[in-house]
């Protein structure tokens, strides 16, 4: 027995010459572990174990297991059931630790495990500060404590239930890849990976919110990205003081550059192929733990009306696409308006035929074409967000049943015209069009100030509105750079990708916040066309 035991030591001492040569970083590294003094231990502790005992008293759901590990080395594992694998638990840790051989001390206890890598679990490492441990257990972690040893073993065990990945309900395409984000920080990086398989991409952690302790990801392309926009995203980040992060909405509205303006100034989506996309072109990601909605920074307004089938069609076809978008984009916000301002100060701008079949409607109506438009908005904006909270179920026939019963009874009665029925059901058409559900939101609330205007003063109201909104617009900045970019400034190289998409061997350079490498493709993409078709 005596013999086997020398062996093994002997083995054991081999293994670690050759671990301790220079090019042995994971030697190094736990070696220095070993080393390190113990930290954040609060005065009057005493035992470590007992202190963490106390701020877990009110929790049914913690796990406390004592075993012997080796003669004179009592160890206790501590973690939470139903965040944890007990499978993993059993198998990785106990099985190999208990009765452990050739161990006197608790000193070489943990050298064992962390130099001769005893445990197969993959990420292990000593832990010497009380704070780390209590919040490693709550996110999952199992920590195994030593009697007679300060320092704690962290061991990464977590298992708990996730939504599997599924098609983007909110961002769904003819063509294209039909995976989405989920609420698993880890699942939702390794669809990014996947997408960006290079060394430049970083993903840099962060813990936001006092009580949630939220992960965050920063992701970005080396390289490509502007470090100035990286260190203003954690700059911001960093800054942030609250008690709890449950989605990346508490962060955009944190972070944003105006706070009180009705237009988004960063991007969301719950598509990793955006992500991706984004940080090629020298955008910053944010991925949040617990949520299936990711965040882009910086953002301007064409990329908020872009949706992200239009680059997996032909650009033909993406083009069209676009410019009906922009089209009803600008129905949904000005055609009540103008409706009203042509009813009520210019009724010679609507040709004699059509303004008798408008008159003759508007003849019962009681009330002024202003009055008629907002009782008609206000109650399309109810039955919209009525058919949201409704279950499923019925969802879809209420919205459709609703909305054809209110409208002929409202138009028999005499209380709005069926022009008004057709302008207001056109408009909300329009405003589902917009790609970006924030965008139309903002559509949708200046929709009111601006029919105010246009019953007060006619076109020359909406011309004021308009120019308002443009001129916000102009002064509006999305992490420092113009949100109207790039019509204002004007910058020609990138007007390719806005209201229509060039093609792809056409787009040769990436939008101008990327620094760094702006070419995005070679001279000619197309090298086997030699200018004759692709013909020999």
């Amino acid at each position: 027995m005596n013999i086997a035991r020398w062996a093994k030591r002997k083995m054991r001492r081999n293994s670690l010459s050759g671990l301790g040569s220079k090019n042995s970083r994971p030697a190094n590294q736990a070696r220095a572990a070993l080393q390190a003094p113990v930290t954040g231990v609060p005065e009057g502790t005493g035992d470590p174990l007992k202190w963490l005992q106390t701020q877990l008293a009110t929790r049914t759901d913690v796990v406390v297991h004592s075993f012997d590990a080796g003669p004179g080395v009592r160890c206790t594992l501590v973690f939470l059931a139903g965040m944890v694998s007990k499978e993993t638990v059993e198998k990785q840790v106990l099985i190999p630790l208990v009765g452990m051989d050739g161990v006197g001390s608790p000193e070489e206890f943990i050298k064992e495990i962390l130099v001769y890598k005893r445990l197969p679990v993959v990420q292990q490492s000593v832990c010497s500060s009380l704070q780390e441990v209590l919040r490693g257990i709550l996110a999952g972690e199992a920590v195994l404590f030593i009697a007679g040893e300060p320092r704690m073993l962290t061991i990464k065990a977590a298992q708990y239930e996730k939504r599997v990945v599924q098609e983007a309900p909110n961002e769904a395409v003819v063509r294209g890849p039909r995976e989405a984000f989920i609420e698993d920080l880890q699942t939702n990086l390794t669809l990014v990976r996947r997408k960006l398989k290079t060394s430049a991409l970083k993903i840099e952690m962060m813990s936001i919110g006092k009580l949630s302790q939220t992960d965050v990801a920063i992701v970005y392309v080396e390289g490509i990205c502007d470090p100035k926009l990286v260190s203003e995203m954690k700059r911001r980040l960093s800054a942030i003081d609250l008690d709890i992060i449950l989605g990346s909405s508490y962060l955009e509205e944190l972070i944003e550059d105006n706070p009180y303006s009705p237009f988004p100034q960063l991007q969301y989506t719950e598509r990793p192929d955006v992500i991706s996309a984004a940080a090629v072109e020298g955008r910053v990601g944010l991925i949040v733990d617990g949520t299936p909605i990711a965040l882009l920074a910086p953002v301007n307004v064409t990329m908020l009306m872009q949706a992200s089938e239009d680059y997996y069609q032909r650009y033909i076809s993406a083009s069209w696409i676009r410019l009906i978008r922009y089209t009803f984009a600008f129905i949904s916000l000005l055609l009540p308006s103008v409706y009203v301002a042509i009813t009520t100060f210019h009724p010679d701008m609507i040709p004699e035929n059509l303004l008798i079949t408008v008159a003759s409607s508007r003849e019962v109506v009681p009330f002024p074409a202003l009055v008629e438009a907002f009782i008609m908005e206000l109650s399309f904006e109810a039955l919209r967000e009525a058919t949201v909270r409704i279950p499923k179920a019925i969802g879809q026939s209420v919205s459709v049943i609703g909305a054809l019963i209110i409208g002929t009874a409202a138009v028999q009665a005499g209380i709005v015209s069926a022009a008004m029925v057709i302008i207001v059901s056109m408009t909300g058409i329009a405003s589902f069009i917009i790609p970006h559900f924030d965008l139309g939101l903002a559509f949708r609330f200046l929709r009111f100030p601006i029919m105010i205007l246009a019953g007060m003063f006619g076109m020359f109201g909406i011309a004021c509105g308009i120019i308002i909104i443009y001129l916000h617009l102009t002064e509006l900045h999305s992490f420092g750079y113009p949100y109207m970019a790039p019509f204002a400034p004007l910058s020609t190289a990138s007007l390719k990708d806005t209201v229509i998409r060039a093609p792809w061997w056409k787009m040769k350079l990436r939008p101008p916040f990327a620094k760094g490498n702006r070419t995005r493709q070679g001279a000619n993409p197309r090298r086997w066309d030699t200018g004759n078709g692709g013909k020999e």
